[in-house]
């Protein structure tokens, strides 16, 4: 099981909700990123999720654009946010990292790359926002195969049918959905 799912099942067992903190990764530069992510997990950040900075960040508010454009012009890249993810893990070995990304840069580099490259690294799970999950096969066997969690979305008008089939794909964040049906 990874470390998102080994976290939140503790967090279920101790009778509470996880918190997840979400920051765009490179901003406002890489090595303020870093110092960010420790001092979140040391103010109780159960998961951080790492925004991977992308030219047309289009799921995001006007904050999160503009943190994506400061990254970038940091050189921030998804190969930059594995090297942080990596070093992150010198010294934290336990606290889950999921990247929130678009699919572009993905496709660019090739999901068995993204998904060697991502474990590698230290991450724990990806969050494609722009891939539907219907199109995400292929992608999800890479991260099942190095043990990533692929974290998909649901919107509250999902009907249950195809909430069904999304949950299937899932691992870590549906294990928990699953077992409450």
């Amino acid at each position: 099981m990874s470390r998102i799912g080994t976290r939140l099942q503790k967090m279920r067992a101790e009778g509470r909700k996880a918190l997840v903190a979400y920051i765009v990764s490179g901003d406002p530069t890489p090595e303020a990123t870093l110092a960010t992510m420790h001092a979140m997990v040391a103010k109780g950040v159960d998961i951080i999720e790492l925004g991977v900075p992308f030219s047309d960040p289009m799921a995001e508010g006007p904050v999160i654009q503009k943190a994506h454009e400061r990254a970038l012009v940091h050189g921030m890249s998804l190969r930059g946010t594995f090297e942080l993810v990596r070093k992150f893990r010198e010294s934290d070995q336990e606290t889950p990292v999921a990247l929130m990304g678009y699919l572009n840069p993905i496709e660019r580099m090739g999901y068995k790359a993204v998904a060697e490259a991502a474990a590698q690294a230290g991450v724990d799970g990806l969050l494609t926002v722009d891939m539907p999950p219907e199109e995400a096969g292929l992608f999800n066997d890479e991260l099942k195969a190095v043990g990533l969690d692929n974290i998909l979305l649901l919107a509250p008008t999902t009907t249950v049918e195809r909430a069904k089939r999304i949950t299937a794909l899932a691992r870590a964040f549906c294990t928990m959905c699953r077992s409450k049906a």
